[in-house]
C-alpha cells in the first residue's frame, strides 16, 4: 500500500492507486455503479478497507435530497426474516419510519450477493443494520460510501465513528443469575449464542460474573453454545447434563434456545422447574406460549427499531451533516418471572 504522510486522511486517489485504477472508478463504486466489473469493485473495496478511507460528512451526492429536501427510503439491512424477534424489531423500524414520513426497504445482507451497490444507487437516507458484523467488507463499503449507518446490537465491535443502539445484556445476565442463585441454586448451566458475538459474551459475563462473586465461590457456571438455534441448544443442554448431571439452573441466552432446553430436558425425563430450573432472553409470545411459561429476562425489541430510526433521522438530517460524535445508547432490560424458576432441589429428591 502506497505510504501517507502522518495525520492526514485517506483519499480517493490514494484509493485508486491503491486499487490500480482511475479517482472515477473508485467514485463509481462508491455510488453503486453497474458499469464496473466484480473483479474491479473487489479490487476497489479491498483497497478502501486497506487506506482506512471514509467519506467526509456532508459530501454525499446531492441527489440524496429529493424535492422536498431529503431521500425519504430508509434501508433496513438484516441477517434473517425469520424469528419472533426479528418480527418484533421490524415492526418498530417501520412504525417509526412511518411517522417521520420514511418507506422501509427490507434488504438480506446475503454475503454472496451485491446488495451493498444496489443500496447506494437508491441513494437512501440511511441505513439500520440488525445484528449485522460491522467488520464485513460490505458494511466497510457503506462506510466508506458516507452513508449513514446506525447499527443494532452488532455482532462485532462498531468502527468508532458508527452509531449503535443496543440492551443492557450484562446486566440482564446478572439479573438471571441473580435470580437463580437466589433460589438456592449452585450448579448453573449456560447455552449461549455465538462465542464471537458481543452480545451472547456480554450475557454470559454478566451471569458469570454474579455467580463468582455473589454465592462466596460455591457457585459453579457451565456454558455450552447453542447458536441462537433450537436444536442446537437442545445438543447443547444435553452436552451441560453429561458433563455435570448436578446443574439445576439453565440460563439460555436466547428464548429460542430455551426451547430446545426444553426439548433436551423433557428427553431425559426431567420436570421444568422441579428438577431443572430454566431462564430466557428476550420475552418472546413463544416465553408465554410454553408450559410451563417462561421466567425470562426482557428486552424491547420493538422499542430498538424505533430507537434506530430515531437516531439515524437525527443523524443524516441534523445540520451537522451526520459529523457528531457516534451514540452507544442502550435500553433497559427487565426480569419476567413464570413458572419455568423455582427453588433449587435436594439431591434425593431429585433423584
Amino acid at each position: 500500500m502506497p505510504p501517507r504522510p502522518a495525520g492526514t486522511r485517506p483519499t480517493l486517489s490514494l484509493v485508486a492507486k491503491t486499487a490500480g485504477t482511475s479517482v472515477p472508478t473508485v467514485s463509481k463504486v462508491l455510488r453503486g455503479g453497474t458499469d464496473v466489473s466484480a473483479e474491479t469493485r473487489a479490487r476497489v473495496m479491498e483497497a478502501v478497507r486497506a487506506v482506512g478511507y471514509i467519506r467526509r460528512a456532508g459530501s454525499k451526492n446531492e441527489a440524496v435530497r429529493d424535492e422536498n429536501g431529503w431521500s425519504n427510503v430508509l434501508d433496513l439491512v438484516v441477517t434473517h426474516f425469520e424469528g419472533s424477534w426479528a418480527n418484533l424489531l421490524i415492526a418498530g423500524v417501520g412504525r417509526e419510519a412511518a411517522a417521520a414520513g420514511l418507506d422501509v426497504v427490507l434488504t438480506l445482507a446475503d454475503p454472496q450477493s451485491d446488495w451493498v451497490s444496489r443500496l447506494l444507487r437508491r441513494r437512501t437516507l440511511g441505513v439500520v443494520g440488525t445484528l449485522v458484523d460491522p467488520a464485513s467488507a460490505q458494511f466497510g463499503a457503506l462506510f466508506a460510501a458516507g452513508v449513514p449507518v446506525v447499527l443494532v446490537d452488532p455482532m462485532t465491535t462498531p468502527p468508532s465513528g458508527v452509531s449503535s443502539v443496543g440492551v443492557a445484556n450484562w446486566e440482564g445476565g446478572r439479573m438471571a443469575a441473580e435470580h437463580l442463585l437466589s433460589l438456592g441454586h449452585e450448579r448453573l448451566g449456560v447455552v449461549a449464542g455465538h462465542a464471537r458475538h458481543l452480545f451472547s459474551r456480554a450475557r454470559v459475563d454478566g451471569f458469570r460474573g454474579v455467580a463468582d462473586t455473589a454465592s462466596s465461590g460455591t457457585a459453579t457456571v457451565s456454558v455450552a453454545h447453542g447458536g441462537w438455534n433450537r436444536a442446537k441448544a437442545t445438543t447443547a443442554t444435553h452436552t451441560l447434563l453429561d458433563a455435570d448431571p448436578g446443574i439445576t439452573g439453565i440460563f439460555a441466552c436466547a428464548d429460542s434456545m430455551a426451547l430446545g432446553v426444553y426439548d433436551a430436558l423433557g428427553a431425559r425425563g426431567l420436570r421444568v422447574p422441579e428438577d431443572i430450573s430454566v431462564v430466557g432472553f428476550d420475552d418472546l409470545p413463544e416465553a408465554q406460549y410454553i408450559t410451563p411459561g417462561l421466567t425470562t429476562v426482557r428486552q424491547p425489541s420493538t422499542e430498538l427499531g424505533a430507537a434506530a430510526v430515531r437516531l439515524l433521522t437525527e443523524l443524516a438530517r441534523g445540520e451537522d451533516g451526520g459529523s457528531r460524535p457516534a451514540a452507544r445508547m442502550k435500553l433497559a432490560t427487565e426480569l419476567v418471572l413464570r413458572a419455568s424458576t423455582g427453588p433449587a432441589p435436594g439431591t434425593a429428591s431429585r433423584r
